[in-house]
């Protein structure tokens, strides 16, 4: 099992500078899920981007309760604490912003045009899948609170990978030195963050990150949804409230939730 050294919350720091959110990082080894223990956190009062790294967790979760596992050492997971100033009713945008963070950040330290944001937040590169993403809201004392987790494959080798479908930035060609990683990630969370809190609309700067917009994509509508289990059509945008617009026939409609598929690269 390769591996790279733990990460160091006092390098992190010394990356980020004063870029962010004046982000306060705090390092453990291993824990259940770095979300739960945040949201903990919260409630006991915990300021606006404090910051929790693990280097494995044995309860990760992903969207729609999916675990999300990896081998000690492997991997990175980290929650951030957002208290934002927007109605709780815009704040499905966050898990979007996270994608997005992700996808800039690790393009910038070197992954280019082969990362790949896949609507609403799954982080691809060559087309496979490196990042989990999970944001929940958090009733606390000192008022409603979001917790914003992910988990990145970072050295992973093929024996190791989650699915067939996964990847690492170890098998990927990319750096593995995580403070690196977190800090450029950070970064551009931090910048995406501040804008959309003081109210900025964000769907085109969304739009030009994500690989979704411009291809011909199937929906997977939800479980619960009526007949049919999917729709086909041609990405053409994001809609103010995050939601994927789709040209179906020549009618766009919009979707809000659902697993999308890649039927052809964009352009």
């Amino acid at each position: 099992m390769p591996s790279s050294p733990a990460a160091d919350p006092q390098r992190i720091a010394r990356l980020l500078g004063d870029a962010g959110l004046g982000w306060q990082v705090t390092w453990v080894a291993s824990t259940g899920s770095t979300n739960a223990d945040l949201a903990g956190w919260a409630r006991e009062g915990r300021a606006e981007g404090t910051v929790l790294v693990s280097e494995h967790q044995d309860s990760g979760r992903g969207r729609f309760e999916r675990p999300w596992m990896a081998p000690p050492g492997t991997s990175v997971s980290m929650s951030v604490l957002l208290r934002p100033r927007r109605p709780v009713v815009d704040w499905g945008w966050l898990s979007l912003l996270v994608g997005l963070a992700v996808a800039d950040g690790l393009r910038a330290v070197g992954g280019g045009d082969r990362v790949e944001l896949k609507w609403p937040n799954d982080v691809l590169i060559t087309g496979r899948k490196v990042c989990g993403i999970l944001s929940e809201h958090v009733a606390t004392p000192a008022g409603d609170a979001a917790v914003c987790g992910w988990g990145l494959n970072v050295t992973m080798d093929a024996s190791e990978l989650p699915v067939p479908t996964a990847t690492s930035l170890l098998l990927a060609g990319l750096t593995t030195d995580k403070d690196e990683v977190i800090a450029a990630i950070l970064r551009r969370l931090g910048d995406l963050y501040a804008s959309w809190d003081a109210g900025a609309d964000l769907a085109d700067e969304y739009a030009r990150g994500c690989t979704t917009i411009g291809r011909e994509v199937r929906v997977h509508l939800d479980q619960q949804a009526q007949e049919p289990a999917h729709v086909d059509g041609h990405a053409v945008g994001i809609g103010v409230n995050g939601e994927l617009l789709v040209d179906v026939d020549g009618r766009v409609e919009s979707f809000s939730a659902g697993d999308v598929v890649h039927l052809r690269p964009a352009g």
